[in-house]
């Protein structure tokens, strides 16, 4: 099994839609860290599981210096960028997304 870790910063906003009142349902900001991880059993034709350049153009091409509401579908919680992100790289099977230092969340495929 063959695995492949990308590890990027992408600066974006959001507002979230709670079901309590918080400060964050104001528009602010992030320096996301999002780290994917994509697997295979074989290699494609140029001797990779993905391109790590591929992986970057899907996530930093997608929602650097963005809004993320415009973006994500649902509410752009860590969990569901998490999500989104995995399904837009093929062979992505977890992704990492820390919106601050303490704060992760994971998204993982059974």
């Amino acid at each position: 099994m063959y695995t492949v870790i990308k590890r990027m910063e992408v600066s974006a906003a959001h507002s979230l839609h709670l079901a309590y009142p918080s400060k964050c349902e104001n528009l602010h900001g992030h320096n996301w860290i999002i780290t994917v991880y994509c697997r295979s059993e074989e290699l494609n034709a140029d001797g990779m599981v993905v391109d790590f350049s591929h992986i970057k153009q899907a996530v930093e091409g997608c929602l650097d210096h963005k809004n993320l509401n415009d973006i994500i579908p649902g509410n752009p919680t860590a969990e569901n960028i998490a999500h989104w992100v995995c399904e837009q790289i093929p062979f992505c099977f977890k992704v990492e997304v820390q919106e601050s230092e303490g704060n992760t969340a994971i998204y993982e495929k059974d």
